[in-house]
């Protein structure tokens, strides 16, 4: 019997295979596709999946294979461009990578943590009693197997979701988005500003350009390359697996624009519709959903960034459970937690969907209003915290202290071993307790939780807390009050409901005690 049983191997699916390793747990990977797509339906990863991947050391790895993560300047929000350029310390960091090259890389790091894949192997039917059994289509004829758990990561025609008859209530929104990664001929004036002199149309500025017809946007993805954009809405609902060809593509453009813009070199040619979905339950019984199989979202990118998260927090409660020391109600916390994050992220793509949709002057004048709101540093930072998902704060049992339940921001520490960081603590994904002031009366109180918990003590110039407690996703369990007394029933109840009763833990994990 395995452990945990992931179907899907995309980014969320190979995501929650790496964590489930780093967890200690193997877990098998089955994928329907005999090979992986070449075709990318994302172009990159942004906000607060891309820190927590820096912290566990993998985005090293996305950068060596795409290029380096940096501060985005501006950010599309439906139609329109929030300005993040000027604000003095970033508020959405984006790294740029085609999702098959994502996918590739993270497959590599999965291989190498030991995680099992089976491509060509597609699931049919499952069955939950005492576990779950699964029946596989393979290349080899049909058979079952079964687990303990089952994660269904396979996407938004989720077969996982289908069999167990979620319902997938939303809006599929009649806009056809093609797109084409490509440089232009010499017959095409590139400006200096970034616009095009094409012959036949005239002048294209850079961005969105709105039509009686539709919508064509463009900007540079690199010195030579151009990102190109057409939007139109049409009844047609198209297959994923049906490929988009550049006669399509300009026959798009030409309907948009009344006119063909020349292309040079294609090397990418994709096409997409905007969905808004989220299943009413991520969990039932022992089989789970995740990725784009619990949620559509209604801008580019956004399910991947949200779907990757789901995966990690999921992974350490699957393994708590499959370890056999998950407290009361862990595995209901990833419902609970993931459903909100899901449903804030379909709130604001919602909310550009309505906002790019018209293409008459009032919506012209609600787009031009928007933007003048947008000067304002503070919703500026308000909307790219919600883009990003570093906005969520999740229910923090014992600690009303105003970082529980919110992402940990990284810092550097000093420790007996020599500088440090916060993110090097939580980096194999395990509990960490860090004392940061010299207060014994608290690591006292997390010492019987030392097999699961990392307990380490180090300082800090940039002290946010006396003490705080990670969960393996990052996320602030508890922390003490700068300078002040701190509740040792606090700090006591939040390690018993995310870590257990500290009796019969196993599996003792590597103390580093790092005295000044």
């Amino acid at each position: 019997m395995h452990d945990v049983i992931i179907v899907g191997a995309g980014a969320a699916g190979l995501v929650l295979a790496a964590e489930l390793r780093l967890a200690g747990v193997r877990p098998l990977v089955l994928e329907r596709q005999p090979r992986r797509r070449e075709v990318p339906r994302a172009n990159g990863l942004g906000g607060q999946i891309v820190e927590l991947l820096r912290y566990r050391g993998v985005l090293e790895r996305l950068e060596a294979a795409a290029s380096p993560a940096h501060a985005a300047p501006s950010l599309p929000f439906g139609g329109t461009q929030l300005d993040l350029s000027h604000l003095a310390e970033p508020a959405y960091y984006a790294l740029s990578i085609p999702q098959p090259v994502l996918e590739r890389t993270l497959a590599e790091y999965a291989a190498e943590l030991g995680v099992q894949l089976r491509e060509g192997h597609e699931v049919v039917g499952l069955r939950e009693d005492a576990a779950v059994t699964v029946d596989v289509r393979g290349p080899d004829g049909p058979y079952q197997l079964t687990a303990r758990y089952v994660v269904g990561c396979d996407g938004g025609r989720s077969r996982v979701r289908e069999l167990l008859g979620l319902p997938f209530p939303g809006t599929t929104y009649p806009e056809v988005n093609r797109l084409v990664e490509a440089t232009v001929p010499d017959s095409v004036n590139r400006l200096e500003n970034g616009d095009l002199d094409v012959p036949g149309l005239g002048l294209l500025r850079q961005g969105f350009t709105r039509t009686d017809s539709g919508v064509f946007a463009f900007g540079a993805i690199g010195p030579e390359v151009l990102l190109i954009n057409t939007v139109e809405e049409e009844a047609t609902e198209y297959d994923d697996l049906s490929p988009m060809t550049e006669a399509e593509f300009q026959a798009s453009i030409r309907r948009v624009l009344g006119g063909s813009l020349p292309l040079g070199e294609v090397r990418r040619l994709s096409r997409y519709q905007w969905q808004g979905r989220q299943v009413p339950r991520y969990r039932v019984g022992r089989v789970f959903v995740a990725g784009d199989a619990a949620h559509l979202l209604a801008s580019s990118g956004a399910s991947l960034n949200l779907g990757m998260l789901d995966s990690v927090n999921l992974a350490w409660k699957l393994a708590a459970a499959a370890q056999g020391w998950a407290p009361p109600g862990l595995l209901d916390s990833y419902h609970a937690e993931r459903h909100h994050a899901g449903s804030r992220a379909l709130l604001q793509t919602s909310a550009q969907a309505a906002l790019r949709r018209g293409h008459d002057p009032a919506a012209d004048a609600l787009r031009a209003l928007f933007q003048e709101l947008l000067t304002d540093e503070q919703s500026l930072r308000r909307l790219a915290a919600t883009i990003g998902g570093t906005d969520l704060r999740y229910p923090a049992p014992g600690s009303d202290h105003p970082l529980a339940g919110t992402f940990a921001r990284d810092f550097p520490l000093t420790t007996d071993d020599g500088p440090s960081s916060l993110a090097s603590l939580v980096r194999l994904g395990r509990p960490v307790f860090v004392d940061l002031a010299g207060r014994p009366e608290l690591r006292a109180v997390a010492e019987p939780w030392a097999p699961r918990v990392g307990l380490h003590t180090a300082k800090t110039h940039l002290r946010p807390a006396d003490a705080l407690l990670l969960r393996p996703d990052a996320h602030i369990a508890w922390a003490a009050p700068l300078d002040s007394a701190a509740d040792p029933a606090g700090l006591r109840e939040a390690l018993t409901t995310w870590f257990g009763a500290p009796e019969g833990a196993r599996n003792r994990l590597t103390t580093h005690d790092h005295q000044e």
